[in-house]
């Protein structure tokens, strides 16, 4: 088995995710303790207790999906008997995942992370007026026809493109409200199963999303990127990210770009991932790497349990 290590993005939040994990680990907690510190507020209440409404906040929902896959990386890492063995190669993450990944590979310290993803979620959050905005999921249609859609739908005032390639049959539309609004119009006509307005606070992976940009490369050039340890596959270029020089560039990209999941899951499989083990809450990227290569295996690590069947599946 050659597995790789996912994290998931925003959309994978619930109330209670991670209680399992804190509960029955003291690296989770630790973990915990460190994300606590870094933020100056008790996050884990938030995460574990809610209410939903201020879980759902972009500026909340980010740091808490970050600290989940954190706490479930450092348990199976602490609770591993050989380190090497559990040590993924390579790693990717669904846009905000992507952050986990790096600092799950060692690239950005724990401290570093959860605080630029505090900021990222609310830069985007601030960068476009609330109602101007939306994202949608177009069901039932490959990318190809999706992108025929978009015609006419460039313009500054007036855009849609395509934000997400999840999987064959789902792709996710971001730009302004009333443009969104009439590419489902299109879709629909164009045999979708469905055109499903997104519950997100901003047109997120648009050019919407400039100012968003400008203020994460301001941080990002006063963070330090370390040595990883792993190859991380990037959501805008669907490649390894080959010299850790190229990680803010990358990330600065990624807040207006595209995540190519399609062609980063087949990429990974390509390179020779035959399981995809998902860390954090929720099982989307397991489903959507089903969908896409359905011959690869794909599991989630979200408490306890599946923390001991994946280290029973290493033997």
């Amino acid at each position: 088995m050659t597995f790789t290590f996912v994290f998931p993005g925003q959309g994978s939040q619930a109330i209670n995710m991670g209680r399992d994990l804190y509960d029955n680990f003291k690296a989770a907690r630790l973990v915990v303790d460190e994300v606590e510190d870094a933020l100056q507020e008790k996050l884990s209440r938030t995460m574990f207790e809610g209410p939903n409404d201020t879980l759902m906040l972009t500026e909340n929902t980010q740091p808490a999906l970050l600290t989940v896959s954190m706490m479930a990386f450092r348990v199976i890492m602490d609770e591993a008997q050989n380190t090497s063995a559990v040590l993924s190669p390579m790693m990717a993450g669904h846009s905000l995942g992507e952050y986990s990944a790096l600092c799950a590979a060692g690239y950005l310290s724990l401290t570093d992370a959860v605080r630029l993803v505090r900021l990222r979620g609310r830069a985007m959050q601030e960068a476009v007026p609330v109602g101007v905005g939306a994202m949608a999921a177009i069901l039932g249609l490959d990318l190809p026809v999706v992108e025929s859609l978009l015609d006419g739908f460039d313009k500054p005032d007036n855009f849609c493109g395509v934000a997400n390639d999840n999987s064959p049959g789902q792709v996710v539309i971001s730009g302004h409200k009333d443009a969104v609004d009439e590419v489902i119009k299109r879709a629909l006509d164009a045999g979708a199963k469905r055109g499903l307005l997104l519950p997100v606070s901003a047109p997120f992976h648009s050019p919407l999303m400039e100012p968003a940009a400008r203020v994460m490369e301001d941080a990002l050039g006063k963070t330090t990127i370390h040595d990883g340890t792993s190859q991380i596959i990037a959501n805008i270029t669907a490649m390894p990210l080959v010299d850790k020089a190229f990680i803010t560039p990358t990330l600065v990209s990624q807040i207006t770009g595209r995540v190519r999941w399609c062609e980063s899951v087949t990429h990974m499989k390509q390179l020779g991932t035959t399981t995809f083990v998902e860390l954090g809450s929720g099982k989307v990227l397991a489903g959507l790497i089903k969908r896409i290569e359905p011959d690869v295996a794909a599991i989630s690590v979200q408490n306890a349990t599946d923390v001991g069947a994946f280290l029973a599946m290493l033997g």
